[in-house]
C-alpha cells in the first residue's frame, strides 16, 4: 500500500468530537483481480470475471490522543443501494480503551467476523462454487446453498474491540439495532486468545433477532487453532439455537495448511451443514493453493459440494472451481 496524497481532515474530527486534529493524511489503497471460475452442473456462458476496488482511508490524532479513521471502499461491482461505494467506516482508537467503531456498510458483526476461520490457501469450502460466475445450478430446481453460521448485521452498526486489557486476549462486542430489516436489535460477544505462541482459541456469541418475536435465534462458534512449523491447524463448531427443531442448525469445520515455501501454500478443508430442517447433512470440501509474489498472487479452489441445502437429487451434488490474479497497490 502506498500514500498517494495528503491533505488535511479537520472538518473529519470536527464532524465527530469537539476537538480538534493534531496531524492528519488521507492514503489510498487498491486491488483488482482476474479470474474465471465454473461447475459441472453451471449454465454460464462466459465464466471469466474481473473484481477491483479503491479504499480510501483517512486518519487523523485528536488532542486527547484518540486516532480518528475513516475508510471508505469504492467499488462499483456492488452497487450499495444507489451508490457505489462499499464498505465504510468511522473508527475511533481510545488506545488502552480499546477501539469503537461505526459501520455504515460492510462492518462485521462479532460472530459474523469470525463465522468460519479455518485455514485455507484460498476460499471458504462453501463459497468456492456460490461465489463463481458459473454458480453451480443453482436454478428452481436445486435448493439454497448454506454457508457458515453467523448473526445478525446490517448497516449503520456499531462494534468494539480491545486486545490491551488483558494480555494476550481480545475482547469484542457488536450491536445491530432495529430497523429496516431488522425487527429487533441484536447483540453480540466474543474473546480471543493468542497468548501462546502459534495458539488461537476463540468463542463468539449472539443474537440474530431480525425477524422478530419466535423467529428470534441465539448463535455461537467456537474455533481453535495451531501453527507450527509451516503446518496450520484448525477446527470450529457453530451452533443456531432457535425456538423450533427445524429451526436449529449446526456446523462444523475443520482445515489444514502447509506452507511449501515463503511464497506457495496449499490447504484443505471439509465442512458439514446440520440443518434441523433436514435429515441430510450438507457436504463440502476444498482444496486450495496460491502462489504469491510481492502485490500479485495467483490463487485456485477446487470444491465438491453435495447435498446442497440438505436434499439428495443428483442437481444438488457439485463440482466446481475458481482461479484468480490479483494485485495489490
Amino acid at each position: 500500500m502506498n500514500n498517494l496524497k495528503k491533505i488535511g481532515l479537520t472538518a473529519l474530527a470536527g464532524s465527530l468530537v469537539a476537538t480538534a486534529v493534531s496531524a492528519s493524511e488521507l492514503t489510498a489503497s487498491g486491488s483488482a483481480s482476474i479470474g474465471f471460475g465454473g461447475a459441472d452442473k453451471g449454465t454460464s456462458a462466459n465464466t471469466w470475471y474481473m473484481n477491483d476496488s479503491v479504499t480510501f482511508s483517512g486518519s487523523g490524532e485528536l488532542d486527547n490522543g484518540f486516532n480518528v479513521t475513516l475508510s471508505l471502499e469504492l467499488d462499483n461491482n456492488e452497487n450499495v443501494g444507489t451508490s457505489a461505494m462499499d464498505s465504510r467506516s468511522v473508527t475511533v482508537d481510545m488506545g488502552d480503551m480499546g477501539t469503537i467503531a461505526f459501520g455504515g456498510h460492510g462492518l462485521d458483526s462479532v460472530v459474523g467476523g469470525v463465522d468460519d476461520v479455518m485455514p485455507t490457501a484460498y476460499g471458504e469450502t462453501w463459497d468456492i462454487i456460490s461465489n463463481t460466475v458459473d454458480n453451480g445450478g443453482v436454478t428452481t430446481t436445486a435448493s439454497t446453498l448454506f454457508g457458515a453460521i453467523g448473526s445478525a448485521g446490517s448497516n449503520n452498526m456499531m462494534r468494539y474491540d480491545n486486545t490491551t486489557a488483558v494480555d494476550g486476549l481480545k475482547i469484542s462486542a457488536s450491536y445491530v439495532p432495529s430497523g429496516t430489516g431488522e425487527v429487533e436489535s441484536s447483540v453480540d460477544y466474543g474473546l480471543e486468545y493468542t497468548g501462546y505462541e502459534g495458539l488461537t482459541v476463540g468463542y463468539a456469541m449472539g443474537e440474530n433477532n431480525a425477524a422478530g418475536g419466535t423467529s428470534n435465534t441465539d448463535n455461537d462458534t467456537m474455533y481453535v487453532k495451531y501453527a507450527y512449523g509451516s503446518v496450520t491447524v484448525g477446527y470450529q463448531s457453530s451452533e443456531i439455537d432457535a425456538a423450533t427443531t427445524t429451526d436449529t442448525d449446526e456446523w462444523d469445520a475443520f482445515g489444514i495448511t502447509y506452507a511449501v515455501s515463503d511464497d506457495i501454500s496449499i490447504g484443505y478443508a471439509e465442512s458439514t451443514y446440520n440443518a434441523g430442517s433436514s435429515t441430510t447433512d450438507q457436504e463440502n470440501s476444498n482444496l486450495s493453493i496460491s502462489y504469491t509474489s510481492g502485490g500479485m498472487t495467483l490463487a485456485a479452489g477446487f470444491a465438491e459440494e453435495q447435498n446442497r441445502g440438505g436434499l439428495t437429487t443428483a442437481v444438488n451434488d457439485v463440482k466446481g472451481y475458481d482461479i484468480a490474479l490479483s494485485f495489490a497497490f
